[in-house]
């Protein structure tokens, strides 16, 4: 397989990778539109399960109130009936004492009672719209999971028709090669293989020692840019193109001192996080 080749197929790698890099972030990603919408729901649903036991909690309050008033109630109605039998006036300042204190206690649980009932009408009519809310957001929510699936599948099929696009255009392509290439095509977003112009790496776009520009110039080997990895390969460019690649006017591999291919791969190993990318 000729250079020329090699080349025409790491493009046409280099799509596919970008193509996989996109749909493997939408796969990613795709799931993550339901977390808003599940946030909510579960929110929605804990106000109302809150709300549900402040109701349960005030009602049986307004029982408890019910059965002091029914007790007060009872209390006074017996000491009326013992009015018409008392003899003395301390009888009758006794139970007229008590009569009073049962009479207002009476008063102020029926005060208390209508205000638990008024609590409970508006903690019935807050759940009934939460409720609402509910059916509406789950109904909501089993939709727009029913479309994820669908993207999902989507970006799927394409991801299996990427793959086996990869695997055709990579047949009998030296696996080291590769490595590298797809390693770079993930770190720099898309770009693995790129032109040099004037000695100008066109990733990174620092110039280059003309001998080794000129080696990526005759096409003969794969070569890839000491600063930032990329494969390289040769573009005319409009101008002060010849004068560039004249050895006896320009630099040559020496001033890159010690930064060749291993080097830079060396880099990478020790910290992945850390790759040199002067695109930015």
């Amino acid at each position: 397989m000729t250079t020329a080749e090699i080349f025409e197929k790491l493009r046409s790698l280099q799509d596919v990778l970008a193509r996989k890099i996109e749909l493997e972030r939408e796969i990613n990603y795709i799931p993550k539109m339901l977390v808003t919408q599940e946030e909510l729901l579960q929110r929605l649903k804990k106000e109302y399960i809150e709300k549900d036991i402040e109701r349960s909690a005030t009602k049986t309050v307004e029982m408890e109130l019910k059965n002091l008033l029914f007790e007060a109630e009872s209390t006074r109605e017996k000491a009326e009936k013992h009015m018409d039998a008392i003899s003395t006036q301390r009888e009758y300042e006794n139970l007229d004492k008590e009569i009073h204190d049962a009479s207002e206690k009476e008063s102020q649980y029926r005060k208390e009672i209508k205000q638990k009932e008024q609590k409970i009408r508006e903690l019935d009519n807050d759940m009934e719209r939460k409720k609402e809310l509910i059916d509406q957001q789950d109904a909501e929510l089993s939709q727009a999971k029913a479309d994820v699936e669908a993207k999902l599948a989507e970006r799927k099929k394409f991801l299996i028709e990427s793959e086996a696009e990869e695997k055709e255009i990579t047949k009998n392509m030296d696996e080291e090669l590769l490595f590298k290439f797809e390693r770079i095509v993930k770190k720099k977003g898309g770009n693995g293989i790129v032109s040099i112009k004037g000695g100008v790496c066109s990733s990174c776009h620092m110039i280059l020692p003309v001998q080794f520009a000129n080696s990526v110039r005759s096409g003969k080997e794969i070569v890839s840019c000491p600063y930032c990895s990329s494969i390289l390969f040769y573009e005319e460019s409009s101008e002060g193109e010849e004068a560039y690649f004249d050895d006896d006017t320009a630099g040559s591999l020496s001033d890159l001192e010690d930064l060749d291919e291993e080097d830079v791969e060396e880099e990478y190993e020790e910290d992945d996080e850390k790759m040199m990318d002067y695109d930015e």
